[in-house]
């Protein structure tokens, strides 16, 4: 176990770039805040390189001892992104899909995947993907200009599904699409002037369900794509719903049909 008290130490400024994309895509990692989560972390395989203990905090990670580092309190909370952290936060290696692996990991016959067209905020995406897990989808697919699913508030609103749910990007939603008909997928899009209510429409299996922009909506390589519209029911003044609580709702509308 390392000891460190400079912020001029070469492992300790090389984990503080995580804390930016533009680092986290050179170097194929990311920061995981939380003793729970890097539990879960290891329990799933994810390569580790470095774990990170607040001075003071009281936590002991002994079974991995040889990449754990004290650090000083004032480097630690430079590197931490919560106001209340548990005083731990670990360097982890990002799982890289291609096209061809993300198809055999989440393109079974009968699943469904989620796509978010350029969504944005953070916690949307992060509740999503736990979401995703939990009603049972295979599989996450992120069009260019998306959020970042490993900035540290998607990895902590994901709460650990982001080491068992596959996740891809795509350049383009032209990209995706080609890949979910090659995945024999159904896209499923909402829009106001669907004819048919969510619950009407059978979203069962072999479908992709489009979550689009939180200001700007769905693209247009999904609209010309879709194969189902629907819509979600909404009362008084209220034209559209949070992104992560319209996915929710039309998620489990497949759980409720099986």
């Amino acid at each position: 176990m390392k000891t460190v008290t400079s912020k001029d130490n070469q492992i300790y400024k090389s984990a503080l770039k995580l804390t930016k994309k533009k680092y986290r895509d050179e170097q194929g990692q990311y920061l995981l805040e939380g003793v729970k989560p890097l539990r879960d972390a290891i329990d799933m395989g994810i390569s580790v390189k470095w774990i990170f203990l607040c001075e003071g905090a009281g936590i002991r990670i002994d079974y991995l001892d040889e990449k754990t580092v004290v650090l000083d309190r004032r480097l630690f909370e430079k590197l931490s992104d919560t106001g209340t952290s548990q005083g731990v936060i670990a360097v982890a290696e990002k799982t890289a899909y291609d096209s061809g692996s993300f198809a055999m990991a989440a393109g079974k016959p009968g699943s469904n995947v989620v796509v978010l067209d350029r969504l944005q905020d953070p916690g949307n995406i992060g509740t999503i993907i736990r979401t995703a897990e939990a009603a049972g989808y295979g599989g996450i697919i992120l069009t260019a200009g998306s959020g970042d699913v490993y900035s540290p508030k998607v990895v902590r609103a994901a709460a650990g599904s982001l080491f068992r749910v596959p996740v891809l990007y795509t350049a383009t939603g032209r990209e995706a699409v080609e890949l979910l008909r090659k995945m024999n997928k159904r896209i499923v899009t909402s829009s106001l002037d669907a004819d048919d209510f969510y619950y009407e429409a059978d979203l069962t299996e072999n479908i992709a369900l489009v979550i689009g922009n939180e200001g700007r909506g769905v693209s247009e390589d999904f609209k010309e794509s879709s194969d189902i519209k629907i819509k979600i029911p909404m009362e008084g003044s209220i034209e559209s719903l949070n992104a992560a609580v319209a996915a929710g709702i039309l998620m489990y509308q497949s759980q409720k049909i099986k």
